[in-house]
């Protein structure tokens, strides 16, 4: 067979014309993986309650048998539980209503079991959560509810981006103002918290503040957050003045203990919040510090939520957690960790295609929304950030009240493309996040994980597309085999894809442009028409692409991205052992100038064939000669 060489197929690109069709199929997907959940919960619910009620002659002596296995202590709803509290709470004469105990409210979806009036959350609350738009529990929510308000110590495993803040925010708020703690709640100047929050980054903190506070105001209750990169004076003036819940960073919390500024001597509640990600960091000799600060650990409930459970972690929860703890893992032995309403893309680039490759994976694959890039590097990021227009960078160098307004313009929208390092990986739920790209192959699964989970959160759908050079594919495929996700490979967004994106977005611009502004533009528009050989319809093509900036389309390669460069693949329909080999037939039919200028020649997934890039003057040149070579 003679060799036969053509212009390699381009994997698969989204178009402007299935870009909906597709999110609607991620949407369906998403949601009918959430409502198999949902059934195989009911029913595994169902199967306990008639072996308890077979094993068990009465309630009391089923509250006394505890279990710490995840499948046995973690059902999303203990209906008969629910249903005693609520009649107790309502019939109690001495039910405060400033206090907005619990009552039964029509307008929720009983038929769903993870709706708000399931559970033990006052009116007031309620209404708190509804007006966020949340009218039911997420399940890790769901299922952690009723451990922690009825005062159990619990380790929470869940796939990222699954709601793991609200899981202790709500029972915690339930349980000082109308469970256990009630009675004990202080109000006076000066008092020490009921609440302590660890937590890994900044951000994070803030981000978890900002929740206690909303919904915590429901109630009167206080919130600061206390971390490194801002001065002492206003975090210790405010845990002076006296406050309820402490959120804070490991270290700046431990800088304040040791000073006697914050006194423990009160606590009812611990959390650590992504603990593995306080071990990556360092923060292991403050986190065990301040867990040891606690004098009497029995009137203290420990919460532990993690992603995922190195043995640090692990070690953790058995040194200063109860022995009676509860352990609810979503995500058990399975090997995909990563969120699941996520697309994960793979796509070749080399860095000196970055620059020109990203914008268009924004333009194909943000739909709109907003888009955060990581880079492994404070300089990558600075360097990047500057090459993409109303993009801003974050990293280690910013200062905190310059990161605040960075995190605060792109939360409002004030821009749409976010360029970090790893330090806004982890705890950032900034709605419409639709597009993740990682600049290369992360060290570590755990990372990859977080960092993709920015995507695809609260039931969303999102794209996730990491870039990789071309010679080290083996770290994809490290990748998939260690976390179970299945990559789709694509090559970069050419060109005519990219525009046709554009032209979309023009057309619509124009669409909605006011009819007032025709009688001024008409006389042109007809000069235009008569003068031009062209139809109106190629007229108007021409004025879409110059209102998006095309005035040209150049090739892009396949293999590497780079701009300017055409893939082409030489079959020659037998074992090939080097690409080198695809050098010796070439050499029959082209000079060695032309040669000089191959790049990236690699072997084909079956081995009989060769695919590298060549300038994309060059073409042509190559074709016919192959076509040429083969007529001899």
């Amino acid at each position: 067979m003679s060799p036969a060489l053509a212009a390699a197929e381009p994997m698969a690109v989204d178009d402007s014309a299935s870009k909906k069709a597709k999110r609607k199929q991620l949407k369906a997907a998403a949601a009918a993986a959430e409502a198999e959940a949902e059934a195989a919960s009911a029913k595994k619910k169902e199967k306990k309650e008639t072996k308890r009620k077979a094993k068990e002659p009465s309630p009391s002596s089923d509250e006394e048998k505890s279990s710490t296995s995840s499948e046995e202590t973690a059902p999303a709803a203990k209906k008969v539980k629910k249903e005693k509290a609520k009649k107790t709470v309502e019939a109690s004469p001495s039910a405060s209503e400033d206090d907005g105990e619990v009552t039964a409210s029509s307008d929720e979806d009983s038929a769903d079991p993870n709706a708000l009036t399931n559970f033990r959350i006052s009116e007031p609350l309620r209404q708190r959560l509804k007006s966020k738009g949340i009218k039911a529990l997420f399940p890790i929510q769901a299922t952690t509810f009723d451990l922690v308000l009825d005062g159990s110590d619990l380790v929470g495993r869940a796939r990222t981006g699954q709601g793991k803040t609200l899981a202790f925010v709500l029972p915690i708020l339930e349980s000082l103002v109308n469970g256990t703690h009630k009675a004990s709640r202080k109000t006076d100047y000066g008092r020490p918290p009921s609440v302590l929050v660890l937590l890994p980054t900044r951000e994070l903190a803030n981000q978890v503040h900002a929740d206690f506070e909303f919904y915590g105001a429901t109630y009167g209750l206080s919130a600061c957050s206390v971390y490194g990169g801002s001065p002492y004076r206003p975090q210790e003036m405010a845990l002076r003045k006296g406050v309820d819940i402490v959120v804070g960073t490991p270290g700046r919390v431990k800088d304040f203990i040791v000073k006697g500024t914050l006194n423990l001597k009160c606590l009812k509640f611990r959390v650590l919040d992504e603990a593995d990600e306080m071990l990556n960091m360092g923060f292991v000799d403050d986190v065990e510090l301040i867990l040891g600060k606690v004098e009497d650990v029995t009137k203290v409930q420990t919460l532990l939520f993690s992603a995922t459970l190195p043995d640090w972690v692990n070690k953790l929860s058995m040194r200063f957690l109860k022995g009676d703890r509860k352990t609810v893992d979503l995500v058990g032995n399975e090997k995909l960790k990563a969120s699941a309403s996520v697309k994960h893309l793979a796509l070749p680039c080399n860095k000196a295609a970055r620059a020109q490759v990203i914008p268009d994976i924004i333009r194909c694959y943000s739909h709109g929304g907003r888009t955060i890039i990581f880079t492994e590097t404070k300089d990558s990021a600075s360097e990047l950030s500057g090459l993409i227009p109303g993009s801003r960078a974050l990293h280690g160098d910013v200062v905190q009240a310059q990161r605040e307004v960075i995190l605060a313009g792109f939360r409002g929208g004030k821009f749409q493309v976010l360029v970090a390092t790893n330090v806004a990986a982890r705890g950032l739920d900034i709605n419409d996040v639709q597009l993740i790209i990682q600049c290369e192959p992360p060290r570590d699964v755990e990372a990859y994980i977080h960092r993709s989970g920015r995507t695809g959160r609260a039931g969303n759908t999102g794209v996730a597309v990491m870039l990789y050079e071309p010679r080290y594919k083996h770290s994809v495929s490290r990748l998939e085999r260690e976390s179970g996700v299945k990559f789709e490979h694509i090559s970069a967004p050419q060109p005519t894809d990219v525009a046709q994106s554009a032209g979309t977005e023009a057309a619509d611009a124009i669409a909605s442009v006011s009819d007032s502004v025709i009688p001024i533009f008409r006389e042109q528009a007809e000069q235009l028409l008569s003068s031009s050989s062209l139809s109106a319809a190629d007229l108007l093509a021409k004025a879409l692409a110059k209102a998006v900036g095309y005035t040209d389309i150049k090739k892009r390669s396949l293999l590497s991205s780079m701009e300017d460069y055409t893939t082409l693949h030489l079959q020659t329909g037998r074992p090939m052992w080097s690409p080198g080999f695809a050098f010796t037939i070439l050499k029959r039919f082209m000079p060695e100038e032309k040669l000089a200028d191959v790049k990236g020649a690699t072997l084909t997934a079956d081995g009989t064939g060769v695919v590298f890039d060549v300038p994309a003057a060059d073409v042509e040149d190559y074709i016919q000669a192959s076509e040429s070579a083969a007529q001899e």
